[in-house]
């Protein structure tokens, strides 16, 4: 093994990940039940640890989005746990034959699901993405290193260790997850370098790291995105419905990045629903800045600024724009959108579809909260990031999603 104590964490990993690639369905879940008791056993260890990082992040004035992201409390940590057994219960899918058949000579050839090896994730301030990713990895079959960021670095340092003794306990190897937020700045340059020893990267926060680590990595990268999302309420909208949804989409936790950030009103509606729909978000302290049109409508609505559209704000903050149709709704989410999720309000079934069919984002909806978009809302147990590029995966990526593919070929001495 060298020497060099960043490169050890690396082999570590890739020498467990190789343990786990063939590992049993019975004997991971047994590994994954160990780490969900784990975690409710030491939830106050945890909870301690979470505090200080807390602390430091009031001292250094990270913001009550990021601060709301990083807090794990006694509830939190069994919604973790949870997730954990919920891993669990899903197919494995290493092993899954994806597609095969015998050719006219004889030959058998099956493409089969297989682990990627290992997985790098790139996270800022999310203990909770330390443990769904490394859950994931682990029913996968895969390694992961984990760079969760200074902010949660002691939250993560609990987890982490906490993860590697309930695995090895379960008979696995721990060393298959490791963290390398002792090594800093540093580190991340480092682990975005580290072709050869992490198959793949997976970045997961702000607009600025996402972007950094796709232009700087030589490590494949599947880019997550930031959410600059939208909800439009067509004409027909139904006025409870549309309050419903907007109040949901934005307040229900708008630190993350399925919130959304931007409300579209068509004309024809607005005079009828902004009043109720703005009064609703209001009451739950958001601050709205919109168009003229808007500003018209609800006097409490403040003047847009130039970058309103484009600004992801984590926060209770959302942009109010009146559009004339359903073509003007789409032309806005194509220039400002970070294809991530939009959603439309309306009781028209061809404007519906046609929303469907041409808003080109991971995920699109109809008459539903785009707090939806969410590996375990979907039914994954946990995600390891929302993937807004168009190779490999798009949207919540859950267990196969962190699996390859490879061909086995089986003859009786065939040749060509």
């Amino acid at each position: 093994m060298t020497q060099d104590p960043f490169l050890s964490r690396l082999e570590l990993a890739r020498s467990g990940a190789r343990t786990l690639a063939n590992a049993p369905t019975v004997r991971k879940n047994a590994a994954l039940e160990s780490v969900a008791l784990a975690i409710e056993s030491h939830s106050p260890e945890l909870v301690e640890a979470n505090a200080r990082d807390l602390e430091n992040g009031r001292v250094n004035g990270i913001g009550d989005g990021l601060l709301d992201r990083l807090r794990l409390d006694a509830d939190r940590l069994r919604g973790l746990a949870q997730a954990v057994r919920e891993i669990i219960v899903l197919p494995d899918p290493v092993g899954e034959i994806v597609r095969g058949s015998t050719l006219a000579n004889g030959i058998r050839i099956n493409q089969v699901r297989v682990p990627f090896g290992v997985v790098g994730a790139i996270y800022e301030a999310r203990p909770n993405v330390t443990v769904d990713i490394a859950a994931l990895a682990l029913k996968s079959g895969n390694g992961a290193v984990l760079r969760g960021g200074s902010a949660a670095e002691q939250s993560n340092r609990a987890l982490v260790a906490l993860i590697q003794r309930a695995v090895s306990e379960a008979g696995l190897s721990g060393d298959a997850i490791q963290t390398i937020d002792d090594f800093g700045r540093d580190g991340a340059g480092r682990l975005m370098r580290a072709r050869g020893y992490v198959d793949v990267l997976i970045p997961r926060g702000s607009a600025g790291l996402i972007s950094t680590v796709v232009q700087e990595s030589t490590v494949p990268v599947i880019e997550t995105g930031s959410g600059i999302v939208h909800v439009f309420v067509d004409a027909t909208a139904d006025e409870t419905m549309a309050v419903d949804i907007v109040r949901n989409s934005k307040t229900h936790r708008p630190s993350v990045c399925n919130a959304a950030e931007t409300l579209l009103v068509h004309r024809d509606a607005a005079a009828r629903m902004l009043p109720a729909i703005s009064r609703a978000l209001l009451e739950r302290d958001v601050v709205l800045q919109g168009d003229d049109r808007s500003r018209t409508l609800v006097r409490e609505i403040g003047e847009a600024g130039d970058d309103l559209w484009a600004t992801e704000h984590h926060a209770l903050e959302m942009g109010v724009r009146i559009v004339d149709s359903l073509d003007d709704a789409i032309a806005h989410i194509d220039r400002y959108s970070t294809r991530h999720t939009e959603s439309i309000v309306t009781q028209d079934y061809a404007n519906a579809e046609r929303f469907l069919a041409e808003v080109d984002s991971a995920v699109v909806m109809v008459n539903a909260s785009t707090r939806f978009t969410d590996g375990g809302e979907f039914g994954f147990g946990a995600e390891v990031g929302i993937s807004t590029q168009k190779l490999h995966a798009r949207g919540p990526m859950g267990l196969p999603e962190l699996t390859s593919t490879k061909w086995l070929v089986r003859g009786s001495g065939q040749v060509r």
